[in-house]
């Protein structure tokens, strides 16, 4: 509330009370119930986000006398051991005690992609998140010394996310600011040198410079979005950056994974198919799908098959799974080196390679389970290892994704799947969704590596499959570099980085809790259907915004151009501080509360600032061109200057309704219902005596009063022309 519009304001309205009459004291009631209005919009909103950000803070697992448990973030102190696994987000800096097979990925603290293997004895810093392995640490520095905590304060001093809308109204604010005090200080001098008296010039002084402020601009941009964030609250959407409203309504493409988006969390193990029936199978699933503490999905789908391993089968040296390698193997000794992981990543051809590919064109998830001589190398010349069965996991469709798809379809979003599985795989679930060249997927592992390229060939394709977490980063910067507003979504830890570079990222409420931390929006109940309510409040606040500016902005440039007139002129203003607040009140005011608020399906486009100067700056012209016709065309020796007021009172009301109407568009029966009793409110104000008393109107010479409506029907008729020809004109 404290601004140099509000502290202008209260000024003048300081001035009024003491100089002029209490009616026209009115704009500073009005001005400070709107203001209490914003007050409890943001505090429902504020409330609403942390009540759903206690929901989405995920809990440190630690180890406190003997035994594993949960805490919360702010919980953990110096010494605490705090146990690690993939997915996991580090809050504090810390050493490595324990480590099996422990990866941690640091890019988002050094930008080098490539996760840092840790052991014992190593330090790790938080606001990296571990990708794959488990392992503990013992927190040496908490709160602000923490590693991140730093760097955050940094970066907050030299970043702040880019908003077109915010900077538009800043600058629309700053800009006026300039204007208002030469233009006032010239109005002020103009009315004390030509009123008959000081009270009169104060009330006329005041009348031009209230309405050269747009106060409410800014106060309507933040209840749309305070009431954006509440609304999209009560779906269970947590929105942690409050520029996201914005990205909402900008998004072109949606990029997705299809593991916990398209299709629900966890899978279940389909069949298990042998190719040699000599080796123990089951054994070895087993065995690898119960090395980690903390299971990845596929492990936990085959262990519920296989709930513990069998005797003798101790791993001697193991590799977790990472999304980089697509696989984990372990060497249990005499019993042999054993691998799971993606076919087409461990196979190299041959009858299970092709099986594979069978199986995976069906919309099955498939891993080979192989045996090799030891574990692979990456980067090595190793013998491909020997295929000794298949398994098939079974994914789950959301019975909700089709329809959010078509959605996204009817409302011009582009969709692209992004997986790490089988593109076979992927492109069976794409087809069965009905998403557009779904059959022809593409292999990410064949992609080129120049953005150009990459760029053209993501334009024309739309499934993709064998992403790796880098590439997934390079599909979004690709898709940037050809004019996209890209939004990603994910739940994995293979989805941060995506997650971070794209304009808008959303994560599921059970992804991990890295994921949940980069996102900007989190879908708490993990319901993919609710993007369609996510993309639509943004467009909402948007387009109704651009509406509000445009109304606000109107009544900036016709009071500004009426200052100058006056001020120029040597004349009284037209109008008393009373009568602009009648007639803000029926075509700002009430109007806007409504049309800021309500529902549209309008997508946003670029150039917010430009398109609401060429519809408000005509328009505002001819109202004060209008307003001034009116107010010298009544003036007679016999008239007064209520009457003469009154006259151009009603030419301001024609004037900036019409207006009204034009920023309404399209007319709904709600929208014609919400114009139209404005005019009557407005007529039945002429009408009743102690309303025109109240707000000194003197509608007596019918001959000034007729004329204001003749100039008012010709201004409508070129402000309609005007905003038309500058293309900013809704149908």
């Amino acid at each position: 509330m404290l601004t140099l519009f509000n502290l202008v304001i209260g000024v003048l309205w300081a001035l009024i009370l003491i100089f002029g009459e209490w009616q026209d004291s009115l704009f500073g009631l009005v001005i400070l119930a709107n203001a209490l209005i914003g007050i409890v919009q943001e505090l429902r909103a504020k409330r609403t986000l942390d009540r759903l950000a206690v929901i989405n803070e995920a809990p440190v697992k630690v180890r406190r006398d003997g035994r594993e448990q949960e805490i919360q973030p702010h919980q953990v102190v110096l010494g605490d051991l705090i146990v690690l696994g993939p997915g996991d987000r580090l809050l504090v800096d810390g050493e490595v005690v324990a480590s099996d097979g422990l990866e941690v990925d640091e890019s988002l603290l050094t930008g080098e992609a490539d996760p840092v293997p840790k052991k014992a004895g190593d330090q790790v810093l938080s606001g990296s998140f571990a990708v794959a392995g488990s392992g503990a640490f013992v927190a040496t520095k908490v709160g602000t010394d923490a590693y991140a905590v730093r760097l955050a304060e940094e970066a907050a001093k030299f970043h702040l996310a880019h908003s077109e809308l915010r900077a538009g109204v800043a600058n629309f604010i700053k800009y006026i600011t300039w204007l208002v005090v030469p233009i006032g200080a010239l109005l002020i001098y103009s009315q004390v040198s030509n009123a008959v008296d000081f009270g009169t010039a104060i009330t006329g002084a005041v009348a031009g410079i209230v309405t050269m402020i747009p106060e409410g601009l800014v106060l309507m941009t933040s209840i749309a979005f305070a009431v954006g964030v509440v609304r999209l609250g009560r779906r269970r959407c947590l929105v942690q950056e409050l520029p996201a409203i914005e990205g909402l309504a900008r998004v072109d493409v949606l990029c997705l994974d299809k593991t916990g988006t398209l299709t629900a969390g966890g899978m279940d193990l389909g069949q298990v198919l042998p190719l040699r029936d000599d080796l123990p199978i089951d054994d070895a699933l087993a065995a690898l799908a119960n090395l980690d503490r903390q299971p990845n999905t596929t492990a936990q789908a085959i262990r519920v098959r296989y709930p513990a391993a069998r005797d003798g089968w101790k791993a001697v040296e193991s590799v977790p799974f990472s999304s980089a390698r697509k696989w984990s193997g372990a060497d249990f000794g005499e019993r042999g080196v054993w691998v799971l992981g993606a076919p087409d990543v461990l196979l190299d051809g041959g009858d299970a390679y092709d099986r594979a590919a069978a199986l995976a064109a069906t919309g099955a998830r498939v891993l080979a389970l192989c045996r090799a001589a030891r574990l692979p190398v990456p980067g090595g010349h190793d013998a491909a290892p020997e295929a000794v069965a298949l398994v098939t996991l079974e994914q789950h469709i959301r019975p909700d994704a089709g329809e959010t798809l078509r959605y996204f379809a009817e409302q011009g979003v582009t969709v692209k799947v992004i997986s790490g599985d089988n593109p076979e795989s992927v492109s069976a679930i794409a087809t069965s969704l009905g998403i557009p060249d779904g059959e022809r997927s593409i292999d990410a592992r064949t992609l080129p590596d120049d953005q150009d390229k990459l760029g053209e060939l993501l334009d024309a394709h739309s499934v993709f499959g064998r992403v790796s977490p880098q590439q997934k980063r390079a599909f979004v910067a690709a898709l940037q570099a050809r004019g996209h507003t890209v939004a990603m979504t994910g739940d994995g830890v293979n989805d941060v980085l995506a997650l971070k570079d794209a304009d808008l990222g959303i994560a599921m409420g059970a992804g991990s809790p890295a994921t949940k931390a980069v996102a900007q929006v989190v879908l708490l109940d993990d319901k993919f259907a609710t993007l369609p309510h996510v993309v639509g409040e943004g467009r909402r606040v948007l387009a109704n915004i651009e509406r509000v500016a445009s109304l606000f902005l109107t009544k900036t440039f016709y009071a500004i151009v009426l200052s100058l007139a006056v001020g120029v002129a040597g004349v009284m203003f037209p109008f008393a501080p009373r009568h602009s607040t009648l007639v803000n009140a029926l075509t700002i005011g009430v109007p806007v509360l409504f049309l800021a608020l309500a529902p549209t399906l309008e997508r946003s486009r670029p150039g917010f600032v430009p398109r609401v100067l060429r519809f408000a700056v005509p328009a505002g012209v001819l109202c004060a061109a209008a307003v001034l016709v009116s107010f010298w065309a009544a003036h007679k020796e016999s008239s007064t200057l209520v009457e003469n007021q009154t006259a151009a009172t009603i030419a301001l009301f024609l004037t900036t309704w019409w207006v009204l109407v034009l920023i309404a568009r399209p007319l709904t029966w709600w929208r014609v219902i919400l114009v139209g009793s404005m005019a009557v409110a407005f007529a039945v104000g002429l009408t009743l005596p102690f309303v025109r008393t109240f707000f000194a109107l003197k509608p007596d010479d019918l001959g000034a009063d007729l004329t204001a409506v003749g100039v008012s029907v010709v201004a409508a008729i070129l402000i309609s022309g005007a905003v038309k020809l500058a293309g900013t004109l809704r149908t």
